[in-house]
């Protein structure tokens, strides 16, 4: 799960308040999100050198460290996250993002051709017009898209992203596939000239950039961005220009995603501009850029196109299994930067905004209206204590992906189980008032002879109700509400055609208060009682009632 470092400080200042770490805590577990650690930069720094000096000087600045869900790209930012928060708080209205309202004529036009199809075909463009940098926001800028070249471009193999001075360039761009040979510039942090394939050999010795090579190092041409003088913009998804290198007083930023992935790109596209068009001249104003294929087609980016999705009462309530007013789920919404309307037929009308690319189905709104239902993402890597004794399970050395030479005891195997992940989320929040009602979907590790690499993920959905009527009926109507939701009907037990409940014998449940639930012949998870003895482990003074199954299964 990504985290999130932030200046606190700088944070505050952006949410227009200060708040103690117990009311920020709070905060980030009623939106969704984790205060993971509270650390300084010197602190990671020492911690990065391995040094023992755990000394910490009061003008320090405070670093919060925040998870966040991993499809939530808007988050990965301190703009981005302080706009929700402040939105979730209602101490805004959700940003209205729109684009320069100038002719396709005048506008700035990236020319792409046909060679490029055969390495990553696609490009999309925008530019931010007046923006004024801080150094925090510029270092801001910079992080993000290191962090979505980390997450959603997969390390730039789906998609790379360029970011220029356009006061140094002139338009119209061309985004060409060449032969390396005849590429020349010189790249970001230098001052020599490099053909590009002289490039390639001149960083495989840099750490950074030496794990990128191998997405185009065998390419018969590599793809390259030029503007209207022949001056390189980049070579994705390698390295930039350094004709065109932003700095602190850059005041028109152009910004280019080459892709193998178009959805993604434009997903990155509209991440970097809703986050950033906040310091242009013209809050929330992007200026387009037409990108013309070599067949004639031309598309206008960014799409900031707000879509709308209908959503009935009924099916939020119905999979959610409590009764809201169509007011309570359109508050809910909006908080979480959703506008929602209740139209005439007394259903939702929801307006999913270019920022909240996580959005894809009624489901996801469903999810976000879950009354006191919170989405948690927890560690893949945990200690063998949580994974077995802590649930009173013996580890017959057949399940656990160990970890080789880990860093700490915290961080020996991969979880099999989103099970201790979710109850150390209630121990930390035991003194949160009750009932506590979490879920998460994520992924386990289980050992597995027949894959090449010996293991294969699987992806679970836990759930947990913490509170004093947490029982045996609570579980099982939530798991009869999810298997409801699919379509899989209640058959007596042998009946292969839907899905039935038997006793299991699990040591992290409460005997004859457990059930495995087959589905379609085969077992894909279990539910029951919480064993008091794993509740005192992880400090959880109350009852919990937990299930956990295998989504893949019902797929």
């Amino acid at each position: 799960m990504p985290t999130v470092s932030v200046g606190r400080d700088r944070l505050f200042a952006a949410l227009g308040r200060t708040y103690t770490q117990e009311e920020f805590e709070e905060v980030c577990f009623s939106f969704g999100i984790e205060l993971d650690d509270v650390t300084t930069e010197k602190a990671i720094i020492r911690k990065e050198k391995h040094l023992d000096d755990d000394a910490v000087d009061e003008d320090e600045e405070v670093i919060y460290k925040i998870e966040v869900p991993a499809n939530r790209y808007d988050l990965l930012c301190l703009e981005g996250l302080a706009q929700a928060l402040r939105v979730f708080s209602r101490e805004e209205e959700v940003p209205t993002y729109k684009l320069a309202n100038i002719s396709k004529e005048s506008m700035i036009k990236m020319h792409v051709k046909p060679e490029t199809s055969s390495i990553r075909p696609h490009v999309v463009c925008a530019v931010l017009r007046g923006v004024t940098f801080t150094e925090a926001s510029y270092n801001s800028f910079i992080d993000l898209q290191d962090k979505l070249h980390q997450n959603i471009c997969r390390r730039r193999t789906l998609v790379a992203i360029g970011t220029h001075d356009l006061d140094t360039l002139q338009a119209p761009f061309t985004y060409e596939a060449l032969p390396s040979s005849s590429i020349n510039f010189v790249p970001l942090k230098q001052v020599k000239n490099f053909r590009a394939d002289e490039l390639m050999e001149f960083y495989r010795s840099d750490l950074k950039l030496k794990k990128f090579l191998h997405i185009i190092e065998n390419s018969p041409v590599f793809p390259v961005l030029y503007d209207n003088n022949r001056t390189v913009l980049s070579l994705p998804p390698i390295i930039n220009g350094a004709h065109s290198a932003i700095t602190l007083k850059t005041k028109n930023v152009f910004i280019e995603c080459t892709a193998t992935d178009l959805t993604k790109a434009k997903i990155v596209l509209n991440t970097i501009v809703t986050a950033f068009s906040a310091y242009c001249e013209r809050k929330f104003e992007i200026e387009p850029i037409e990108v013309i294929y070599s067949d004639g087609k031309s598309y206008i980016y960014p799409d900031l196109s707000i879509y709308n999705m209908d959503v009935s009462l009924s099916y939020v309530n119905g999979t959610i299994g409590v009764s809201l007013e169509a007011e309570e789920v359109t508050d809910l919404l909006n908080r979480m930067q959703l506008r929602a309307e209740q139209s005439l037929s007394g259903d939702i009308t929801v307006f999913v905004p270019p920022t909240r690319s996580d959005i894809l189905h009624p489901c996801d709104v469903m999810e976000i209206a879950m009354d006191g239902f919170t989405e948690v993402l927890t560690f893949i890597l945990g200690s063998w204590r949580e994974n077995f004794a802590m649930l009173n399970r013996k580890d017959d050395k057949s399940k656990a992906v160990v970890v080789g030479n880990p860093r700490s005891s915290d961080f020996e195997l991969v979880r099999s189980s989103l099970m201790p992940g979710v109850l150390k989320t209630v121990g930390h929040n035991k003194d949160h008032p009750k009932p506590i009602k979490i879920f998460e979907v994520g992924d386990i590790a289980l050992l597995d002879e027949k894959k090449d690499v010996g293991a294969s993920n699987r992806r679970q959905l836990a759930a947990l109700f913490c509170g004093a009527s947490s029982g045996f009926e609570l579980i099982h109507g939530l798991v009869d509400r999810v298997m409801e939701s699919i379509g899989a009907a209640f058959v007596p037990i042998g009946d292969d055609s839907g899905y039935f409940i038997k006793p299991s014998d699990e040591p992290e449940f409460l005997p004859r208060r457990q059930a495995s639930i087959i589905y379609k012949g085969k077992n894909i998870g279990t539910f029951g009682i919480v064993h008091p003895g794993v509740l005192n482990n992880f400090d959880i003074p109350d009852p919990c009632s937990f299930v956990e199954l295998n989504i893949e299964s019902l797929l």
